[in-house]
Formats: structure tokens, sequence, C-alpha cells
């Protein structure tokens, strides 16, 4: 028997796993040399040895010890029937071993169990891996449960996605992150914060980095935008592919709530919320910088509440800062949407100005008429707690361009400016320079007459004719020109720019094309007369008017005028702006028969391409070049290049501010064949105009 025992000892020593055969008794009746190695017992210790917990001292895969009942071959013993996949932790010299037991039993012929076959291998690593990873779920759970972050993870492969349910209670929903794909959180986004987001992460998945993050919105479930900051990694294959996105959303509300009074009580007046002093001398610092590298004018209007001390001590100081409340409010109405206001302290308001033009004189002129506007804000009555409050303002300007000081003076000039408009009376406005001071009062004084002339029809028409190469009349060019008594005849260079200014520029073009139009029908009935056409100019901002095409079809039938005979002028500058809808305009007006020329060609956005579009019949070369192309041969080349480019095109020219023969001897020359100026005529009034080429 002992031999039979050894012989079997032997062939079980060649299996790689551990083997022991119990007794029905539970003791030890063999076990090859892998059982000795893994439970480190000698064959010695474990023969006969019982299957007690006294003995073995099996522990759990908790840890706890286990009792005798749940060995292995206790369990086949007790149940007469294999057990499979027990993990059973051996205590050993460094620790505990784990094994991954199967046991089973052998019968005798009656049916009783003759031995329990428990065989085992290691299983301590595998053990030990699931061991860490229930370890690292748990810390990453209760990581997760302790942050307000919301974890997500993208498989980049199939689009799946796993959205937590933080992440949707970040939004305010309750979402299933089994159905959730990449574009579930696309769709959480506005349209142009997931365009940018897309732009983001393409180009971060085009690099070999391992990590971002990005700051964008999305939708909460009640309608409002969450800003929420994307921390992600990505897992990349062997070839630097990316094949998933793992990482965290934080909802950044409460930061930018925070961020937002930060900047509020550093930069922002308390009482009204505008820009206070501080925020106020960086802007101007800016301001004073772009000036300097662009050139544009810019102005400084320091504002102070005539008579406030006196109505806040006398009201009580919660009137006193309601009306500073009111005050903010009207000069946020006062003022241009690109203007910037602020609060020096007390009652004494800032609005800065930019952008005003390219010199100071213009700057300042554009600065009176914000000044008149919030004068005139101002000087209405407040109404506070029922009652009516009256004050008005001081207002001192300064102006800037480039170079011109640092904030500090600026600000001392407008400031001193201020307090000259309250020596000189209050509720008016005094700039810091005498010279642009006397300007502003000079274009005062002209737009007072100018609206004087414009209510007592002062403006008169004038028609300059235009000649063909052998003086033939062809026809004439209306012009505006206006007599004052006090100033005497006021040249258009003036009076037309100040018209632009004040938006009086385009009932003043109704009201020609209206006109020029009845000239036109009026001379249908004069066979010399008839056969001319008559130039009408339109103005920037009358052909930018929506009605632009009905204004001129309502004059052609309203007066009956030929409208193969009116040609409207327009400059170059009409193309600077939404060129498509000019070019719209402009194939309606000639579908009705009107032509259209271009004037002072070559002094604006001159291009090519909207020549090739646009219907334009006639180019007027501008009386620059005219005058400068006898002595100039940079002119001159510029004017044959003209007349070159004209004649390419099909288009008719028309040379304007001829005044001597060696002028026009030089364009006809160069192949201009009509003319315009005082060598054949100066601009008459319309009536001699039409007795002088008239029948």
């Amino acid at each position: 028997m002992f031999a039979d025992r050894d012989r079997l000892r032997d062939l079980l020593d060649h299996v790689p796993a551990g083997i022991v055969i119990h007794e029905p008794d539970g003791s030890v009746d063999a076990a090859n040399g892998p059982a000795s190695t893994l439970l480190q017992r000698t064959w010695a210790q474990l023969f006969r040895a019982p299957a007690t917990d006294a003995f073995w001292k099996f522990v759990r895969p908790d840890g706890s010890p286990m009792p005798a009942e749940e060995f292995p071959v206790n369990q086949v013993m007790a149940r007469c029937a294999p057990v499979a996949d027990v993990v059973v932790g051996v205590p050993v010299a460094d620790g505990v071993r784990w094994m991954l037991c199967n046991a089973y039993p052998v019968f005798h012929e009656d049916h009783r169990i003759r031995h329990v076959v428990v065989c085992f291998t290691d299983c301590t690593k595998l053990v030990e891996a699931e061991h860490s990873l229930r370890t690292s779920e748990e810390r990453l759970r209760l990581v997760l449960q302790g942050t307000t972050d919301a974890a997500w993870d993208l498989d980049l492969r199939s689009g799946r996605a796993y959205l937590s349910q933080r992440w949707w209670a970040m939004l305010g929903e309750t979402g299933q992150s089994e159905d959730a794909t990449i574009d579930t959180m696309w769709g959480r986004m506005p349209p142009a914060e997931r365009e940018r987001v897309q732009e983001a992460l393409a180009a971060f998945l085009a690099t070999d980095r391992t990590s971002f993050q990005i700051e964008y919105s999305m939708f909460h479930h009640d309608g409002h935008l969450i800003p929420v900051l994307a921390r992600g990694y990505a897992l990349r294959d062997t070839q630097g592919s990316a094949l998933r996105l793992s990482g965290t959303n934080t909802d950044l509300t409460a930061q930018k709530e925070t961020e937002r009074r930060i900047y509020e009580l550093a930069f922002l007046d308390h009482l009204t919320a505008l820009p206070n002093r501080r925020l106020l001398v960086e802007r101007l610092e800016l301001a004073l910088d772009r000036a300097s590298r662009t050139g544009a004018a810019g102005a400084l209007l320091v504002i102070d509440l005539d008579n406030f001390k006196l109505l806040n001590e006398s009201l009580g100081h919660e009137t006193g800062d309601a009306l500073l409340r009111e005050v903010a409010a009207r000069l946020k109405h006062a003022v241009r949407s690109s203007d910037q206001l602020a609060r020096l302290g007390g009652d004494e308001f800032v609005v800065l100005l930019e952008d005003l033009g390219r010199d100071q004189e213009t700057a300042a002129l554009e600065a009176n008429v914000v000044a008149h506007q919030v004068i005139d804000a101002l000087s209405r009555p407040f109404d506070l707690a029922g009652r009516s409050v009256y004050t008005s303002p001081s207002i001192g300007i300064a102006t800037f361009a480039r170079g011109d000081g640092s904030v500090d003076e600026v600000l001392r000039q407008a400031d001193m400016a201020m307090y000259q408009a309250k020596r000189e009376g209050r509720n008016t406005s005094r700039f810091f320079s005498d010279q642009l001071q006397r300007t502003v009062a000079r274009r005062g004084g002209l737009e007072h007459d100018l609206r004087e002339a414009l209510a007592n029809h002062e403006l008169v028409l004038y028609c300059q004719p235009q000649v063909d190469l052998y003086g033939r009349v062809l026809g004439g060019e209306l012009l505006l020109r206006w007599h004052n008594q006090q100033r005497g005849w006021v040249e258009p260079s003036d009076f037309i720019p100040l018209a632009e200014s004040l938006g009086l520029i385009r009932p003043i073009g109704r009201d020609v094309l209206w006109q020029g139009c009845e000239l036109l029908a009026r001379w249908a009935h004069d066979p010399r007369l008839a056969e001319m056409s008559l130039a009408v100019n339109v103005s920037v901002q009358q052909q930018r008017e929506p009605d632009f095409v009905q204004e001129v079809r309502d004059a052609l039938v309203g007066t009956g005028a030929n409208p193969e005979r009116l040609v409207l002028e327009l400059t170059e500058t009409v193309f600077a702006e939404d060129l498509r809808d000019t070019v719209a305009k402009m194939w309606a007006v000639r579908e009705l028969g009107v032509r259209f020329a271009l004037d002072d060609f070559g002094t604006g956005y001159s291009s090519l391409s909207y020549l090739t579009r646009l219907p334009i019949d006639l180019l007027k070369i501008d009386r620059s070049f005219v005058h400068a192309a006898p002595d100039d041969p940079t002119a001159a080349v510029i004017v044959d290049a003209i007349t070159a480019m004209a004649n390419k095109l099909g288009l008719e020219l028309l040379a304007e501010g001829v005044e001597t023969e060696e002028q026009r001897a030089l364009l006809a020359a160069s192949g201009c064949r009509k003319f315009q100026g005082f060598l054949f005529d100066t601009a008459l009034p319309v009536d001699q105009f039409a007795a002088r080429y008239g029948m």
C-alpha cells in the first residue's frame, strides 16, 4: 500500500497544480510536491494533517478567519458533491498566499466517500490585483462623492460616452449614461460654443499631448447657461492616435460670480454701476495709445452737476444718490454705444470718445455734438419720489490725438475746461483750447444759420453745363448754392459736410432730386433742353436709406420726367460699406431707366471689381488730377490710365474742374471727350441756364 502511495505521489508531482488527497475523516492521505511548495509544509507535516481550522488557519478573501466547515474538503464531504473556484488564503512566512481551489469526491462502490481530491493553483497576484482594483474604485468613488466635479469618458472609436450622475445633475437633469454618446454632450452646448470646442478638441487630438483643459458654456435644464471648465486626458495607442478621452467638468458659476463681484468692487462705482476712476484711467491709457498708433483723435468730457451740493443737503442724501443714478441712466442713452462712461466720484462723470476724425478740430466738433446731447438730457426735470428736481451740467472738453500728453494731463485739461464752463454761466460746455472753442463756436453759428436757411428756403439750385469736345452743351449738373445775409456766399465745402454730420443731407437730397426731375419735365418742352441730361448728386446717407429706390421712382412718376435724361452722381465712398446692398439698389434704379455717374473718381475706394459689377455709365475725373496734369507727370499718367481703363470698359468719361485751355487740350489728347468747368461756363441759376442754353 505504501508503494502504491509513493508511486501516486511521484505521478502527481508532475502535475503543475497542488493536489491533496484527503481520507473520509478529512486527514491528508497524499499530496504532491507542488502542494508542499504552495502550502510551505513538508510531507511529514502534511501526512495525516486534520482538516481543522486549528491546524490550517485558512482565511477568507475578505481577510477574516475561514471556519473549518468552509474548507473545500469539508464542503465536499458535507455535500457529497464537487465545489469549484473557492478562494482560500493560506498563511505563510511572508504573509498570505491565495489559492484557487477545486475539490471533488471519489466514491466506493456503495457510494460512500473514499477520498476527496483538492486541486489548487496560486492566484495570489490575481487576488492582489482585484484587491488593488477594488481599492482604486473605492478611492475613486469616495473622491467623486467628495467633489463637485462631474466625471465623463468618451470612447472615440465607438462614439459612446459615460456621463456620471453628477454630470447630469450639474445640468439639472437625470440622464442614463448607457444611452449617452458624444452628441449628447454637443447637444448641451450653444452652436457657437460647440463649434469652438470642437475646433479646440480637434487641434488637441492632432498633437501628441495627453491632457487639455477648456472653458465653455452649457445649457442648464431651465434654459440658462452655466460656465464649465473641462479637464481631460487622452489615452493613445502606440501610433499616438487617441482612443478615448476621460475627464471632469467643473461648474464655474460660483467662481465667475466671485470674479464678477471682485471686478465690480475694484472697477465699478457701487452707486451707479459705471466704471470708476481706476477703470477710467486704464481705458484712457489705452485710448491714448490707440490714438498714437492710428492717428485717430478723441476727446474726454468731464461733467459736473451744477448746484448738486445744495440739492444733496436740502433734499437728503438718499434723494441725492437717486439723482446720481438717474443721471447715469440718462448719460447712457445720450452717448453712443461705443462711448465709455465713468463716474469719478461725487457728482462728477466722464465720457471718453474715440475715433472722432484725423485732427483735433474735427474731434472738437464731434465732441461738441455729444456735449449738447448731454446738456439736453440732463436739463429735463428728474422725477424723484414724486418731486421734480432740476439740475444742469457744466462740461469741460479736452481733445487728444497722436502723442498728446498723458492721462493726468488730459484729465487736468478737461477739469480746467469744466471749471471755465462753471465760471461762464454753467449749463454749458467749454474746451481746454481757445482755438478749439472758437472753431466750435463758428460751427455752432453755421449750424444755426443752416437750419434757418432750410426753413427759409435759402438754398437754391444752380446748374453748370457739361460740354463735348467741340463745346456743345450736352447737359448740366445741379449744384446747391447758399447766400446768407451776414456771411455772404457760403462755400458748399463748408455747409455740405455740416449738413451730412447733422443728418440734414437726407431731406436736402430728396428735395434736390425732386426739383431735378421737375426741371427735366419742364425741359422736355424745349427742343434744345429736351436733348440734355441732368446730373443730380446723391449722398451716401441718402443712398443707404431703405426706401432710396422708391424715392427715385416717386420723383420720376410724380413729375413725369424722362428717366433716360436723369443721371445720379455717386461718390466712391458708397462702396466702402455693404456693397451688396448698394449693388442691389443701383440695379433696381437702373431698371427705371436712370443712369449713374461716378464722381471724384480716383480719390476714394477705387476698385476695378465694382466697376464691372455696377451699372455705371460715366466716370468723372476728379478736379485735383485735372489741375495737376499739365505740370505733374504723375497726375498726367493717372489721367491717361483712367482714360484707357474707361475706354476698355466701355464707360463714358468726363473731366470736371477744367479751367484752362491747356488742361482741356491735355485731356482731349488723352482721350477724354466730355468736360465741365469754368473754362466753359460757371454754374448758373437754373432759370438762367434754361434761358442761355434753351430755345
